[in-house]
């Protein structure tokens, strides 16, 4: 029925491949759109999607490619050999072709290359030479350039021979180089359009154009559309050679995925992007990488509860006060570990800058610590009516609260410059070092006035 057929597309798409129809599979992907082929392809079985990607021609098998999450995308490009590989690739774009080959196993990516032709891969290998979150990483090195020298009458001409090439092209812009690939000038469409056709192209073209180093980080490029709404910027590398074009909307989606990698990352989520329809076993293992890790964290700081046994046992009111003072100070140390990643992200703090973090979170620290602690204080006080109770469990929340967002602002800045992930790192070091400081604060308080502490 058609409305079940839209419900469940991949059951359609099922049927499909078991047809080895490869002419109405490609219409069908096409008439779903992107959103719903990743969904649907993700419900199908293994050998289900290599079917699919070999019945497709190699340029619809790019368009699929396009349309799922690189995860799927490099399942989908995994088991096929080199040459089938090769010949999807090839149909991408070319930040497409070095995020795609970038994802794959170096043994893979190196097969592929392998078989390009020659001037594609070199181009590939070169994009991949550059960190995938810099503007050479996200740069498309499809675009239109031209000489010096060159004339309206050339450009026009140009175009209009290269035409279904350049039709893939994102044209808003066309360049102008001199003999050595160094950017001169940028022109307009519209200019070329209405120009003289004998007018030299410098005559129109915008001299000492705005534009983006290779090495550029994404947060710059972030920074620049936003002072600068162009529809592109050129790439230019060390020697001031034209090699790219960066996109906003590549700028926004390599955003997007930073985001999520750093989700994953705090969420536990080790080894990259994770769906359901991957293997149990493969799944198991990056998540257990991580739990595995925290079980072993959540021993010691259980240690220093275990060291002082006899002063809980004799003072058990303390036991309830325990997961609230490691809890909140855990908080407001991630409160400061955010900060702190925002701001790295930003470019608003450098990894070298921790005296100045340092006295801007204690100050802070101090100030909520002792709300904090006045209120879980009183708390206690209200509950027991013991006022040495209070002092214990509020003047231990004060000092962790001070610990932790002192530490919760200072990791991210140490790992950046231990070249550790902050968001990966920040969260399970912050949340174990709180915890046993908060138990050893309570605890070890607790003993020094265990004969007033006259509590059950």
């Amino acid at each position: 029925m058609p409305h079940e057929t839209q419900a469940n597309p991949w059951e359609k798409l099922r049927s499909l491949i078991a047809t080895n129809d490869g002419r109405a599979l490609a219409d069908f992907l096409d008439k779903i759109g992107p959103s719903e082929t990743a969904r649907s392809i993700s419900r199908l079985e293994q050998a289900e999607q290599a079917r699919l990607i070999t019945l497709l021609a190699p340029a619809e098998a790019a368009e699929v490619i396009e349309d799922v999450t690189m995860a799927q995308a490099v399942d989908l490009i995994a088991d096929l050999s080199a040459e089938d590989a090769a010949a999807i690739v090839g149909e991408l774009e070319s930040d497409h072709q070095a995020d795609l080959l970038g994802d794959l196993s170096t043994e893979s990516a190196e097969a592929i290359l392998g078989v390009m032709r020659p001037e594609e891969a070199r181009d590939a290998r070169h994009l991949l030479s550059y960190p995938p979150d810099t503007a050479g990483g996200i740069m498309v090195t499809e675009f239109v350039a031209f000489r010096e020298g060159d004339r309206v009458s050339d450009a026009l001409a140009s175009m209009q021979e290269n035409r279904e090439v350049y039709a893939d092209y994102h044209v808003q812009y066309l360049y102008v180089c001199d003999d050595g690939d160094r950017l001169k000038g940028v022109l307009r469409i519209r200019d070329l359009l209405y120009a003289p056709r004998e007018a030299p192209l410098e005559s129109l073209m915008i001299t000492n154009p705005l534009t983006v180093p290779a090495t550029a980080k994404l947060e710059d490029l972030e920074r620049f559309f936003d002072q600068h709404h162009l529809l592109g910027a050129p790439v230019l590398d060390d020697l001031g050679e034209l090699v790219g074009l960066v996109l906003p909307e590549d700028v926004g989606e390599a955003g997007r995925k930073r985001s999520d990698r750093q989700l994953l990352d705090i969420s536990g989520i080790v080894g990259g992007e994770e769906f359901r329809g991957m293997s149990l076993g493969l799944r198991s293992r990056r998540r257990l990488s991580w739990l595995s890790i925290n079980i072993f964290l959540n021993v010691i700081a259980a240690s220093v509860i275990a060291y002082y046994q006899d002063t809980l046992a004799a003072a058990i009111a303390l036991a309830v006060f325990l997961p609230m003072i490691s809890d909140m100070s855990g908080c407001s140390g991630n409160q400061a570990v955010a900060v702190s990643i925002r701001e790295l992200t930003l470019g608003l703090v450098r990894p070298e800058e921790v005296l100045r973090v340092l006295g801007k979170e204690v100050s802070l620290g101090a100030i909520n610590g002792l709300v904090l602690g006045a209120i879980l204080g009183g708390v206690a006080w209200l509950w027991k009516g013991n006022i040495y109770l209070a002092l214990v469990v509020g003047g231990a929340l004060l000092v962790n609260t001070v610990l932790a967002v002192a530490l919760g602002g200072l990791l991210p800045l140490v790992l950046k410059t231990l070249r550790f992930d902050p968001a990966l790192v920040s969260g399970p070091i912050l949340t174990t070092v709180t915890d046993m400081a908060g138990f050893f604060l309570v605890l070890s308080m607790a003993t020094l006035v265990l004969p007033k502490l006259a509590i059950g």
